[in-house]
């Protein structure tokens, strides 16, 4: 599984301190183990299988998708997680 971050995820999260970007990349990193290590719950509202991430006081929006890759002539598919966004827990639901 790869992992993919929009421009405003990866604006946000440049912009921390380096050991909370550390942790939040951490944490992330667990999101591509079954089941998902990390407080996850589903986003209800939206249709498109968001999901968040609670990290300390910080929220990552993510959600799951697939990509097909040809690869030596064959469909492969390729999972890829995609992370929406990142923020503080009172501004990132907003």
């Amino acid at each position: 599984m790869k992992i993919r971050y929009t421009k405003v995820a990866l604006k946000y999260l440049n912009g921390l301190p380096k050991n909370l970007r550390e942790s939040i990349r951490e944490s992330v990193k667990g999101l591509i183990q079954t089941p998902p290590i990390g407080d996850v719950k589903i986003m209800q509202g939206y249709k498109d299988g968001r999901r968040r991430l609670r990290v300390g006081k910080f929220r990552v929006i993510y959600k799951y998708s697939e990509d097909i890759k040809k690869e030596e002539g064959i469909d492969v598919i390729v999972e890829i997680l995609i992370v929406m966004e990142i923020g503080s827990r009172g501004d990132i639901y907003k």
